[in-house]
């Protein structure tokens, strides 16, 4: 069984990777969350606003916003995500791969720490939907993609020259075949209209009583609780939710901000009370207030200043004067948490809800074992290398250095590790036979047969790997390079 080792309640100020980094594996329950769009602009809150200061810039560029490190996590652990990322450099161009890269490594981190029965809902718009789809599936499975849900709003302005845009996507994604799910209901604006059909009888199900109401001529469930009446309406995956208005209630100035009926439909559909739900960009704090409005347990995640106090301002509004939670304001007070620092994992070597290779370190990394590509291209370089060339470790052949990739003896799948003692250096048609399921020996292999033929020299291939096997050695018992 998973232990937490973050409190519930607390609003991490920090870049949400570090954070999500530090939290032990399979914790969470429902992540619900809002990244930016990669809409090319940047957002201000409204002035005098509870949002004040707020402000972000929703563009990327490669150069400035990725990190060499998060290229060679994905390259190394997560090769579909990888092709979806060059993908998009190709079709989209280097700002749309920049923003997948940047977001890629942090769903990473939202699959591992979700528990198998958890579930994810990324916010996003058309801007780069389709690609964080396919980003998704190279994830979490496209087999687990469970619903594309289309958030539709009325608010002012249209086009001339296109249809208005009055819509955004929810992508719904659950680790595993078993996962939580209530069908929400949505609240009824039939009431007071109502024609009864001529026999009113009431019935019972697991949403408790309902009504067989006539309206319209057409038959449909009425549902009554203390809160008011409710329709299964909010079944289908189109959602018809007013958008947070200039004037609205909930208005925080928030840029960006989105209304708690949206979250409160996802978190009651995909959670149970006293579950954990995370928000690693929670904004102006609307799943947070939304989870706790519906008694779940919530962690949230913002680099932005103000995020702790608009969590406290909107929880004292929006959570304290719901009607029958009135007794549950001693219990919030003094309970709501504000951390700079990210959690420091505990869970290596132990007990973890997937298997220890699947994950990417199972305790601290020595220094040696965190080279970057580059830094391990340059010492197997150094290593294979002749006065004519460097050799491949596959074929023997030698080439200009240009020419050379680097790649695991053991692959991933055969849990081989990440670190410079499973590294050599490969030609690009040696590299691209290999693929990511072959070990090095199965390409040598693969390379002597007559059908293949591409073994150049034997011997020089079996020089090379030596040579790979004892310099990485001497990094490994020097502790780097």
């Amino acid at each position: 069984m998973a232990t937490a080792n973050f409190e519930s309640r607390t609003l991490y100020h920090r870049d949400n990777l570090e954070v999500l980094r530090g939290m032990n594996s399979g914790t969470i329950d429902l992540i619900a969350t809002d990244p930016p769009f990669n809409k090319s602009r940047d957002f201000y809150a409204t002035p005098d606003s509870l949002a004040k200061g707020a402000r972000f810039e929703d563009r990327w560029s490669w150069d400035k916003d990725v990190h060499p490190e998060w290229v060679d996590a994905i390259k190394d652990d997560w090769p579909a995500v990888w092709a979806v990322v060059e993908s998009a450099r190709v079709s989209a161009g280097e700002d749309m791969a920049a923003f997948l890269c940047w977001l890629g490594v942090r769903l990473m981190e939202c699959h591992r720490v979700l528990k198998d029965t958890g579930s994810l809902y990324l916010h996003i718009d058309h801007t780069a939907h389709a690609y964080a789809k396919c980003l998704l599936d190279s994830i979490f499975g496209r087999r687990n993609f469970r619903n594309e849900i289309v958030w539709f709003y009325r608010t002012g302005g249209a086009s001339k020259r296109t249809f208005a845009k009055k819509h955004d996507t929810i992508l719904f994604y659950s680790k595993s075949d078993t996962y939580k799910f209530d069908l929400p209901l949505e609240k009824s604006y039939l009431t007071g209209q109502l024609k009864h059909s001529a026999k009113n009888e009431t019935f019972t199900d697991k949403w408790g009583a309902y009504q067989n109401i006539l309206f319209s001529a057409t038959l449909i469930k009425l549902y009554k609780d203390q809160r008011g009446y409710y329709t299964l309406t909010g079944c289908r995956d189109y959602w018809n939710i007013d958008a947070v208005g200039r004037t609205g209630k909930e208005r925080t100035g928030y840029p960006t901000q989105k209304p708690l009926a949206l979250y409160e439909r996802i978190i009651e559909a995909s959670s149970n009370e006293g579950d954990l739900v995370l928000d690693p960009f929670c904004g102006c704090a609307t799943t947070p207030v939304a989870a706790q409005r519906l008694r779940r347990d919530w962690v949230g995640i913002d680099i932005w200043d103000g995020a702790y106090k608009t969590v406290l301002e909107r929880l004292q509004k929006e959570y304290l004067n719901v009607p029958g939670l009135e007794n549950d304001r001693m219990s919030l007070e003094g309970e709501v948490h504000y951390q700079t620092e990210p959690p420091l994992r505990t869970d290596y070597g132990e007990a973890t809800p997937v298997p220890d290779w699947q994950l990417k370190v199972q305790r601290p990394p020595e220094p040696w074992e965190k080279l970057s590509h580059a830094q391990m291209t340059d010492i197997l370089n150094e290593a294979q290398s002749t006065l004519e060339g460097v050799i491949c470790a596959g074929c023997g052949r030698v080439l200009e250095r240009e020419f050379m990739e680097l790649d695991q003896i053991t692959p991933k799948a055969d849990r081989g590790a990440n670190h410079i003692l499973n590294r050599i250096l490969l030609c690009r048609p040696c590299n691209g036979r290999k693929r990511n399921y072959l070990t090095l020996g199965g390409l040598i292999r693969e390379n002597k047969r007559q059908t293949v033929g591409w073994m150049k020299n034997e011997t020089l291939a079996k020089l090379a790997q030596d040579k790979a096997r004892e310099r990485a050695e001497q990094v490994r018992n020097k502790g780097g390079v």
